[in-house]
């Protein structure tokens, strides 16, 4: 596989295929194995995620690249195979999470700052040793009817913009993931409110990547889409398709090699409905896929249960979310086959 980072950016997201973001952070994954009564564990984790590394069909005609927890990065299989050759062996790209998360932002309520800049460098070499090829960072827009600040912005789009930088100078092509929480109260965060927030806040991204020198050519983006908050859900598919089409068309380069949307705050289909109704717009400057967690990740969870005897089940569950979405990457997704399946 080519080293270039723009050979790298484009494999993660051509032909239809998407990212798994299997990156939960201990605390995070620990809350989902409580839905479904099972503790965290070490090995609890590995189980669960070694079931989706290899569901072979998944992995091999869906799934382009996965971003991992840092202890997943080096962690082994049952029979002792690194993760990180499961997912090469399979055709994927193995990548990495790198923020240390979004904490408050003094003097700015109600806002926050993402960290985990210091030591990064090292950080990055180090992963890049253990066969991470891409990284991601998250910073996390508030929107309300006076949020957010111009200051929160700029210093998240800042961090996003370094983190960038240092990604590019060690050979990892990096997730740029700026996401305007959807988490607004009805009567304060509909789509045009969502619209503005999302084109205000990509703007002032592509500005701090054009000042840290960042080369667009070799990164992804990774955007919330435009959306009315889950609270005050109104719009229809297609609205939420234009108005995602339109900020984007108004903000982010052609350069820019490809976009990879985040589903937080949506359903499961949703998620890969919208995704379908964006491409099927056509005549866009980038390659449009996933970068989905939960809304690959929910259904097959659920199969599993925490049991061996379901690992097949829950490899089933998510090699259908996967060709779902791997369908609506190309625009070609249809309700009636969720139905069929």
């Amino acid at each position: 596989m080519s080293e270039r980072l723009e050979d790298i950016a484009m494999q993660m997201v051509t032909g239809g295929r998407g990212l798994l973001a299997a990156d939960e952070s201990t605390s995070t994954i620990k809350k989902r194995f409580d839905a479904i009564n099972l503790e965290s564990t070490e090995t609890s984790r590995r189980d669960y995620r070694e079931m989706l590394f290899r569901s072979d069909e998944a992995m091999k005609k869906y799934i382009s690249g996965v971003i991992l927890f840092e202890e997943t990065l080096f962690q082994k299989a049952a029979d002792g195979t690194p993760f990180v050759d499961i997912i090469r062996a399979a055709g994927a790209i193995p990548g990495i999470k790198v923020d240390t998360g979004a904490k408050p932002m003094a003097k700015y309520p109600a806002e926050t700052i993402t960290e985990g800049l210091d030591g990064l460098g090292e950080r990055l070499a180090r992963y890049y040793e253990a066969g991470a090829r891409f990284a991601k960072w998250r910073g996390v827009i508030a929107i309300s009817p006076t949020l957010p600040t111009r200051g929160s912005v700029r210093a998240n789009a800042q961090a996003l913009a370094r983190y960038a930088a240092l990604c590019q100078e060690a050979g990892i092509v990096p997730i740029v993931e700026p996401e305007c929480l959807m988490d607004g109260k009805p009567g304060d965060h509909n789509i045009d409110r969502c619209a503005e927030v999302t084109e205000f806040t990509l703007r002032i991204v592509f500005e701090e990547l054009a000042d840290a020198r960042v080369n667009l050519e070799g990164m992804i983006l990774k955007p919330n889409m435009v959306i009315d908050g889950r609270n005050a859900r109104k719009a229809s598919v297609a609205e939420v398709a234009e108005c995602t089409v339109k900020v984007l068309k108004a903000t982010v380069p052609p350069a820019v090699p490809g976009i990879a949307f985040l589903s937080g705050g949506q359903t499961t289909e949703e998620a890969t409905a919208h995704l379908s109704a964006i491409n099927a717009i056509g005549h866009l400057p980038w390659f449009v896929t996933f970068s989905y967690g939960r809304a690959l990740q929910d259904s097959s969870l659920k199969a599993w249960n925490g049991k061996q005897e379901n690992v097949a089940a829950g490899q089933r569950e998510f090699t259908h979310r996967a060709e779902m979405n791997s369908l609506a990457a190309k625009g070609n997704w249809k309700k009636d086959l969720e139905k069929a399946a």
